[in-house]
């Protein structure tokens, strides 16, 4: 696959380098982000070392991206947004975001670029992007909901946190949805 940055207003997407890998490590280290993924915990400068390394470019050569949010082609790593394939029509969606950016429409526009890139015939032509999130990942879900993830239900134990089962939501936004905010979402 071909590497593609993407950009919006104040959105630059592209794929981390070994140059963020202390802002990396530094985000991945705040408990509030360890609390709803599933990356290691306590997160080391190895593990950042190893995600830009050798996660990003293997996901890029099998159709699973990965690009850091910054605020411009040269600004720090605020977060991570990345499609995992499921198959040749769909991939799941991930991200997170540092806490000093949030509250500020960030991943929103991040989300939309992503999805409109996957959607594309000349970016990934997926059907199906599907997000999961840990129950009571509040913050993920708003971002999603905006998008116009549809909600889909609840996963009992559906993910793995670091060897513990995990209920899940999971959501999910077709090609042919309208990016407006999803109504069918529980309270």
């Amino acid at each position: 696959m071909f590497v593609v940055t993407l950009a919006a207003g104040n959105v630059w997407l592209s794929p981390p380098v070994v140059t963020d890998v202390d802002e990396i490590c530094a985000a991945c280290s705040d408990a509030s982000i360890a609390d709803w993924t599933t990356m290691p915990a306590p997160y080391a400068r190895s593990d950042a070392e190893q995600f830009v390394r050798q996660t990003v470019p293997s996901g890029w050569a099998d159709r699973s991206p990965t690009w850091a949010l910054r605020e411009r082609e040269d600004g720090p790593v605020l977060g991570m947004i990345g499609l995992m394939a499921r198959d040749i029509t769909a991939a799941e969606i991930g991200y997170w975001l540092s806490p000093a950016a949030r509250s500020r429409g960030l991943m929103t526009t991040a989300v939309n670029l992503v999805c409109d890139f996957a959607f594309r015939p000349d970016g990934m032509g997926l059907e199906r992007i599907e997000w999961r999130a840990f129950v009571g990942n509040l913050d993920s879900a708003a971002v999603a909901r905006r998008v116009g993830f549809r909600f889909e239900g609840v996963q009992r134990a559906g993910l793995v946190q670091r060897g513990v089962r995990r209920d899940s939501w999971v959501a999910a936004l077709l090609a042919g949805d309208p990016r407006q905010p999803a109504e069918d979402w529980p309270d």
